[in-house]
């Protein structure tokens, strides 16, 4: 570790180092923007699991792989000549002040939280237009490699901007009803499956929907029913070992006994 190992420089150098035709790594030099992408997105993943853990050792290492991330993109774009790190850092910089006039500019202050996500969509709103007046639609620049869940919270959150939303989560909820029993008829009437898995993608849909005017994030509660369910059929698993059993070898009653036990138990 040098003197300098906590200022940024030394990361871009080193990743110069990693890309350096001559002498670099192999594997990094034989790296593309589409090859990178998958591990860009698994390293912010693991930042969400370490923060969940409230693991924050593990929270500081995982900032620092997703950090690397951004460093490996800027120098491959430095290489093809667009862009390097130093303009990233300055288009984010300024977007930053630009999106905060209420901080960094003369605006009044704003009062809430709630009241700054307003500002904040209206700003990017604005900057759409300015990118785009005439040609994108809406939702042209929501991302498609987004996470289904995410993606669908972003299309609604946007298309709500120009008021197309319901206007109650009561009302959403009937909807939530109207697509369950959509299901259950296609099952009954002999749907194709395509068709079954369109009404699924309404529910879906739909119960985003539903955890957004609950103000609930739908990725952050799905990623924590996960975890519950890991946790309670591990007691399943370990409660079969202890009786010196094996998964396949009970009943699915006797699983959801131990279930409903480990359910109680927390």
């Amino acid at each position: 570790m040098t003197d300098n190992s906590r200022d940024i420089a030394t990361l871009v150098s080193i990743m110069a180092r990693l890309r350096d035709p001559t002498g670099g790594c192999p594997w990094d030099l034989a790296q593309n923007f589409s090859s990178i992408v998958p591990y860009t997105i698994e390293e912010a993943y693991e930042v969400a699991g370490a923060i969940e853990d409230k693991d924050w050792a593990g929270l500081r290492e995982e900032l620092g792989d997703l950090l690397f991330q951004t460093v490996f993109h800027a120098r491959m774009a430095e290489e093809l000549g667009v862009f390097n790190f130093a303009d990233v850092v300055e288009t984010v910089v300024t977007k930053m002040i630009r999106r905060h006039p209420h901080v960094f500019g003369q605006v009044a202050g704003i009062e809430s939280a709630e009241a700054q996500a307003i500002a904040w969509e209206e700003h990017k709103a604005l900057e759409r237009q300015e990118r785009s007046p005439h040609g994108k639609g809406l939702l042209d620049d929501v991302p498609v490699a987004l996470p289904a869940l995410m993606r669908a919270l972003k299309l609604q959150k946007r298309a709500a901007t120009v008021g197309f939303d319901w206007d109650s989560p009561e009302r959403v909820l009937d909807k939530v009803r109207e697509e369950a029993d959509e299901i259950v008829a296609a099952c009954r009437d002999g749907a194709s499956e395509e068709q079954v898995a369109g009404e699924i993608g309404d529910l879906l849909f739909v119960i985003v929907n539903l955890a957004r005017h609950l103000k609930v994030d739908p990725e952050d509660a799905l990623r924590r029913t996960n975890s519950k369910f890991i946790r309670r059929f591990s007691v399943i698993e370990r409660t079969l070992r202890e009786q010196g059993r094996r998964l396949d070898e009970a009943e699915l009653s006797e699983m959801e006994a131990i279930w409903q036990q480990a359910k109680l138990s927390e």
